[in-house]
Parts: structure tokens; C-alpha cells; sequence
């Protein structure tokens, strides 16, 4: 077998070779980005809830295609099987999607248990396919005081541990009870034009994303290690 000079532990027939070329989108390109939304409150009168369905209009202004998941009645993690209605639901609309907005209450300086449990409920892996990888995602929080920026950074962590691609731009809405009318409509303010920042670059990098998701997440260490198996394999049948 040839190997790389100075690059002895590398397997060059598994090395792949980054080029514009590769980076040119497959598929169908011409669908509306598919937008899933996630908010982390309970409460009638949710401030998260608020400026997830504002950041939902905002998208379909865009063109997107959006679905809001209610996470009442969505159990806690462990507590039911996968086979669970809303648990599938869920799943099902991660699959669909192909970015994502997180927006979550800050409690106690984190995100909320109802954030949280639905993280925990999308799988890294569901049989061959990843729910979460690839798919970009926007993060948002609203604050019952002074603006904080705990939330998106949690959120941006969990991202990245679902393989999600997490846009740069965020929105962090403070004091959000004078940010909202009665009926539950944002009020126009700098915070209202950075939601639209973020909806706005959020929908960019999701068009970007589009048909390079695959080749883009591709990993030379699995493509290793598909090729252990393969021999484990054959030798097993010696």
C-alpha cells in the first residue's frame, strides 16, 4: 500500500481531496427551504413562544416553508418508548427539515427543561439516517431581565454536538414582557430588526447548505472506519 511522506498514518485511497467542483449542489434545488422551529416554554403566555411564531412569519416572508413543533405532551426523555406519538412527530419533522431555530426562556442562567428534553429526544443517529446533522440552525433567547447571552451559547454548544451548522448571527430579547403586545406581536426595535438579521442569514446559509450536505459531512475518520469493518468482515468469512 503507498502511503503519504510525512503523513505515514494516513490511508491515501480514503483521503479525499477537497475542489470547487465537489462543492457543486445535487438534487432538487428549486423547493422552499423547509424551516422547523422549537421553543422551550409551557406557559399561556410564553415570550418564547411569541418570537418563535414572529421569527415564523418572518421566514415565510422569506419563502420558506415552516413548521412550529408544540411541545406540550412531548414526555420526558426516557420516561416512554421512541414509539410515543409526539416523540415520533418530532423525529419526524427534524427529517424534514433542513434548518432549524432553537429558542428558549432563560431559567436559572440555562435553557429550560422543555428546551432541553426536546434536544434530547432528536437522536444522533435513527437507523442510517441523522436527524440533526447537516441541517443549519439559528439560536434565540428571551430574557425576563438585562439582555444575557447564556441561552444561544448553550444552544450553539448543544448545535454542534447534534453536527448541526449554527449560523454566526443570534437574538437575545431582553426584558421580553416590553417587547410584546397583548396579543402576543413584537413591537419594532432593534431587537425586532436582529430577529430579522437572523431569519434573514439563517435562510442564506440553509440555500447554501442545500445539496452539499452530504459531501460536506463526509468524514475521512468514518470513512475509516467503514473500511475496518469491511475487512473484520471478509475475514470473518475465512
Amino acid at each position: 500500500m503507498t502511503t503519504i511522506p510525512n503523513l505515514p498514518n494516513l490511508a491515501p485511497e480514503l483521503l479525499d481531496m477537497p475542489t470547487l467542483d465537489k462543492l457543486e449542489p445535487v438534487g432538487d434545488m428549486h423547493h422552499p427551504p423547509r424551516i422547523l422551529l422549537l421553543y422551550g416554554s409551557l406557559r399561556e403566555r410564553s415570550f418564547s413562544r411569541f418570537l418563535t411564531f414572529e421569527a415564523a412569519r418572518i421566514l415565510e416572508h422569506f419563502g420558506a416553508d415552516v413548521k412550529i413543533f408544540d411541545p406540550m405532551e412531548l414526555p420526558m426523555v426516557g420516561s416512554v418508548p421512541e414509539t410515543h406519538p409526539k416523540v415520533v412527530e418530532l423525529r419526524e419533522l427534524c427529517l424534514w427539515s433542513e434548518g432549524q431555530v432553537w429558542c428558549s426562556p432563560e431559567r436559572h442562567g440555562a435553557i429550560t427543561g422543555v428546551m432541553k428534553n426536546q434536544i434530547d429526544w432528536i437522536p444522533l443517529e435513527q437507523g442510517a439516517l441523522r436527524p440533526s446533522q447537516g441541517r443549519t440552525l439559528a439560536v434565540m433567547q428571551v430574557c425576563g431581565g438585562s439582555q444575557s447571552f447564556n441561552v444561544v451559547n448553550t444552544l450553539r454548544l448543544l448545535g454542534r454536538w447534534m453536527r448541526m451548522v449554527t449560523i454566526p448571527n443570534q437574538s437575545s430579547v431582553p426584558m421580553a414582557y416590553k417587547e410584546f403586545d397583548d396579543e402576543g406581536r413584537m413591537r419594532a426595535s432593534s431587537y425586532y430588526d436582529r430577529v430579522v438579521d437572523v431569519m434573514e442569514e439563517l435562510v442564506k446559509f440553509t440555500l447554501l447548505m442545500r445539496g452539499r450536505t452530504d459531501y460536506l459531512t463526509d468524514r475521512y475518520s468514518e470513512r475509516s472506519e467503514r473500511s475496518r469493518q469491511a475487512i473484520d468482515r471478509q475475514l470473518q468469512k475465512i
